[in-house]
């Protein structure tokens, strides 16, 4: 008799599971074997991350700067635009590196 947690296609099937361990074990010893990459690399990298913060950042702050400007109230518009464009760069920062991570 099958337990539920053994069918097929599940995450518990042996098969799948030692499949999904071969393919992760063969990764690690490829990326052991592999020269590290330029150190231009790992900057790029940081880079890239960085960058995907700070422009909706500074597009935020600017088109709250113009909106203070055009309609001044209570409300700071460019603090509130700053905090939005800050969470949309770190959503597309966390999107990057997430794609990053699938392909390895």
């Amino acid at each position: 008799m099958n337990e539920p947690s053994r069918r097929r296609g599940s995450e518990l099937d042996p098969d799948r599971l030692s499949r999904k361990i071969g393919r992760r074990a063969k990764r690690k010893q490829q990326a052991r074997e592999q020269k590290p990459g330029p150190a231009w690399f790992g900057l790029g990298m940081f880079g890239l991350v960085g960058w995907s913060i700070a422009i909706p950042t500074l597009i935020g702050i600017a088109v709250g700067v113009w909106a203070d400007k055009r309609w001044p109230g209570e409300v700071s518009w460019t603090l509130t635009l700053l905090f939005i464009g800050l969470a949309l760069g770190c959503a597309n920062a966390w999107y990057w590196i997430k794609q990053e991570s699938h392909r390895d």
